[in-house]
């Protein structure tokens, strides 16, 4: 069994972002860089099934030299090795063309990702490397088991949930739910990660269809009034004259 990871770098959810002066890049000095959640989720659900079944399991990211940390991390977790291709992750169409370039060469029967990266929020590379190598593709995947030659999928739909059968390989990308809480590197993880494997790949030419324009910042919330529990009439008062919800 040889599972896939593919893995985003982002800034920590709890970072406070800024841009460049011409609003096209945030400014990425003293951010905190993470797996991105949903990734590291779906790592997490691949070791626990290596540990049941054994196999393998890489980690894939587009970017730079700067990514690497991010990667070393994904190693300490428990991935065996891993791949980086030597490239800026923006275009979605770009990255997963890139993506597949690489699984071409290689042997995998399981390709995961999270549903979305939670920087660009996107949701589509995944289905796009699928439609690239001609695999089939299930989203949103909450849960996954193998059965012999199969996959079992669980995912939510509206109202409720969905039970699959696919055939390997397969791409999925994963939410919430697809494992319980992510796994944390202990200090042996650390170590070892240090001598795993990190091949670094070349892009290939490719075009890119997307250009970000501009970012901005949601409005800043506003002040908070408190009201005084006793007081129900001047809190009914706000909620209608001010706030205008009722």
């Amino acid at each position: 069994m040889r599972v896939l990871i593919c893995i985003s770098h982002v800034p920590d959810t709890t970072a406070k972002i800024s841009f460049t002066d011409d609003h096209k890049e945030y400014i990425k000095e003293d951010i905190q860089f993470i797996i991105g959640p949903y990734e590291e989720l779906a790592l997490t659900r691949a070791l626990e099934i290596k540990e049941s079944i054994g196999g393998t399991i890489t980690v894939l990211n587009v970017g730079q030299i700067e990514t690497e940390p991010t990667i070393r991390k994904a190693l300490a977790i428990g991935a065996d090795d891993a791949i980086r291709i030597n490239a800026d992750a923006h275009d979605a169409y770009y990255v997963a063309k890139q993506i597949a370039e690489v699984i071409k060469n290689e042997k995998f029967d399981i390709i995961l990702t999270g549903k979305e990266s939670i920087n660009y929020n996107g949701a589509q590379v995944a289905e796009m490397v699928a439609e690239f190598l001609a695999l089939p593709s299930v989203t949103s995947v909450s849960k996954y088991d193998i059965d012999g030659d199969k996959v079992i999928i669980e995912r939510e739909i509206d109202g409720g949930q969905e039970i699959i059968e696919s055939t390997m390989p397969v791409v999925l990308s994963g939410q919430k739910g697809i494992a319980f809480e992510p796994r944390i590197p202990n200090m042996r993880g650390i170590m070892m990660a240090r001598k795993k494997p990190l091949k670094v790949v070349d892009p290939i030419e490719c075009d890119k269809f997307t250009n970000i324009i501009y970012h901005e910042l949601p409005p800043a919330k506003s002040a908070c009034k408190m009201v005084d529990a006793e007081h129900v009439e001047e809190l009914v008062n706000l909620l209608h004259d001010e706030a205008k919800i009722i």
